[in-house]
């Protein structure tokens, strides 16, 4: 294999986004080639709706980077999200002997009873643990302490199932090998929030084309996390509600749109050219688009957890496509009552790239660097040259390296067939963990005849009425 490089692909709602990149010796990561997809016509709301439109895209993104690249790609690593995520808080309890020691296969045992909650229509795609409380004090790491009463807080992550089926369905009908799939938010967070950040509590905004993305961190761990149905699509729509042609609607957001206008700023003899022309009063516009700015915010804060609200020290961080609003730290500020807030235009890590995608550090692809970041495996497959003279199904499989067990609160997405693997393994497990209990039920039985008064006494008692039938004769 003559190359090495790494594939990410972003499911977006406005735009479906490959990068191949290639990881240096000193940490950072060169980019290789960038190939985006329009998605508006098969991904709404970050879930795909059109199968086949996605699967063109999908095939597209591949051809565009294979060419770039001049090597088949093997093997790609896929982020997703879209609006049926949410999150829901657990608590699994088990009452434990007097006296007894917490033991790690103890804590196995909540975090497999809450792997096995069953939400109608909804897919369990990650299992964080919050903390666990050990009679009335709470630990991060429970094992070896002496308690009565053990209870596991965990907060679920869900995805509708019909989603999760269809998003792996469209890469298996495009014939793409998904090295490894990711929980979008949590790729994101880990790209542009600092351990800082996350240890003193911080919420992290993502907004969108169709989406906003809120995701809550508090002591390095996530607390909730809920995906809101509006995005900066929103505004466009709004704009063009007035008779003005949604392309030109756009044209107008981007050139005069602004999250927050101070009363005394707005010029009321202002009027804008709409086409035909047409002119608005700026007053009008204005309001438009600050309008639903105020939604989109203040929904953002109602998913504050109010035991968290007052412990938001490291602010607010805004990203996104969304985040290029002018005045739109102003706006958080007026809507929200938090004082600290920043945007995050660009991932953490060092990236060197030259293509204008990556170099424009407006957040838009902060996600799929981040996804960057996290691929370890090679993705490189034949030259093309090369594989114009070799059999069609030599040299395209990822790295033989076996896969690491997932570990949760990772964000990572195991595949139909990964998950169906794990469950085959979790049901032999079972089985011969149910084999061990009779095995040792029966030497117990066992152990209990042989201490009992017949069969401890049984040769006394067989010898003795031996005896009297003796005696009898």
């Amino acid at each position: 294999m003559a190359k090495e490089f790494i594939i990410a692909i972003e499911l977006g709602s406005s735009k479906i986004t490959g990068v191949a990149g290639k990881k240096n010796l000193d940490g950072s990561i060169s980019i290789l080639a960038v190939a985006q997809e329009d998605s508006s016509a098969c991904i709404r709301k970050g879930v795909v709706y059109n199968h086949d439109r996605t699967v063109q895209c999908l095939t597209n993104i591949v051809n565009k980077l294979e060419h770039s690249l001049k090597s088949k790609i093997a093997g790609v690593y896929v982020c997703g999200g879209g609006q049926s995520i949410r999150s829901v808080k657990n608590v699994i309890v088990k009452d434990l002997e007097e006296g007894a020691i917490v033991r790690q296969d103890m804590i196995d045992e909540l975090m497999d009873a809450n792997r096995s909650m069953d939400y109608p229509e909804q897919e369990i795609i990650d299992a964080i643990t919050q903390e666990y409380k050990v009679d009335n004090q709470l630990q991060l790491d429970p094992a070896g302490i002496q308690c009565k009463h053990l209870e596991g807080n965990f907060l679920n992550i869900l995805w509708r199932k019909k989603f999760y089926y269809a998003c792996n369905e469209c890469f298996k009908s495009a014939g793409i090998n998904i090295v490894e799939m990711y929980l979008a938010p949590l790729v994101l967070a880990d790209s542009v929030l600092t351990e800082s950040e996350k240890r003193s509590g911080c919420m992290l905004v993502d907004l969108g084309a169709e989406t906003t993305t809120v995701s809550v961190y508090y002591k390095n761990i996530l607390r909730h996390i809920a995906v809101i149905p509006l995005g900066s699509n929103n505004i466009t729509k709004d704009i063009a509600s007035l008779q003005i042609d949604e392309e030109r609607a756009e044209e107008m957001k981007l050139e005069y749109g602004c999250a927050y206008t101070n009363n005394a700023d707005i010029d009321n003899t202002l009027e804008l050219a709409v086409g035909d022309g047409r002119k608005i009063e700026s007053r009008r516009f204005i309001e438009i688009v600050e309008s639903r700015m105020e939604e989109i915010i203040r929904n953002v804060w109602y998913q504050m957890p109010n035991e968290f609200s007052d412990k938001m020290l490291g602010g607010i961080i805004l990203t996104g496509g969304g985040s290029n609003m002018r005045n739109i730290v102003e706006a958080f500020h007026t809507f929200t009552p938090i004082e600290k807030i920043r945007i995050a235009k660009f991932v953490n890590g060092v990236i060197n790239a030259n293509q204008p995608e990556i170099t424009a550090h407006d957040g838009r692809m902060n996600t799929v660097l981040g996804l960057l970041e996290r691929g370890n495996e090679n993705c490189a497959g034949k030259d093309i040259n090369d594989s114009l003279f070799a059999p069609e199904d030599e040299g395209y499989t990822t790295t033989e390296k076996p896969k690491e067990p997932h570990q949760p609160g990772k964000g990572i997405i195991q595949t139909p067939e990964e998950k169906a693997a794990a469950e085959e393994a979790k049901r032999k497990k079972e089985e011969e963990e149910e084999l061990k209990r009779q095995r040792e039920a029966e030497e117990e039985r066992k152990k209990e005849r042989e201490n009992s008064f017949w069969h401890r006494n049984k040769a006394k008692l067989k010898n003795f009425f031996s005896q009297i039938i003796t005696e009898e004769e």
